[in-house]
């Protein structure tokens, strides 16, 4: 692993997009992000190769169902300017874009998915600032140290 190299979580729901639907099309856009915090993650925060955790949430076992990789540096989200989307934003422009995205690129399905029950039962190896077992924290992608990357997928 490069020093330089960061790892993320990021959520999705498997109704609305799952790991074998990014296994189907390799590589996705991330649309649809609508939280300051998640975004500025993307847009400042990430880089091309950055290891990400594909967690599958709001479903009867969430977990950890795979890993993926940061595939382009961010840029604006389309769906903002589409009056049709769910996602649209009356108030950005494409001169001033509010909601920015990065590719993810597929890499591997793990054997078996670690549920957020087995991970809160780690949360002690994992730190009280794991977002994932933190209360009230919702956000759908957020920062993974090198060490919490390691111990998660050294669970599967």
């Amino acid at each position: 692993m490069s020093p330089r190299r960061r790892f993320w979580l990021m959520k999705s729901e498997p109704d609305a997009f799952s790991i074998d639907d990014l296994e189907r099309v390799g590589t996705e856009p991330w649309n649809g992000v609508r939280n300051y915090q998640a975004r500025n993650f993307m847009r400042d925060g990430m880089k091309v190769g950055d290891g990400i955790l594909f967690y599958h949430s709001n479903c009867k076992v969430p977990g950890i169902v795979g890993t993926a990789t940061v595939a382009s540096n961010a840029y604006p989200d389309e769906t903002q300017f589409d009056r049709r989307s769910d996602y649209y934003d009356p108030k950005s422009t494409r001169e001033a874009p509010r909601w920015q995205l990065v590719d993810v690129a597929f890499e591997r399905k793990l054997p078996r998915t670690i549920s957020l029950d087995e991970i809160k039962q780690h949360a002690d190896r994992l730190g009280e600032e794991f977002p994932l077992v933190r209360r009230g924290n919702r956000l759908s992608v957020f920062p993974v140290s090198a060490a919490q990357w390691k111990y998660l997928l050294s669970l599967e």
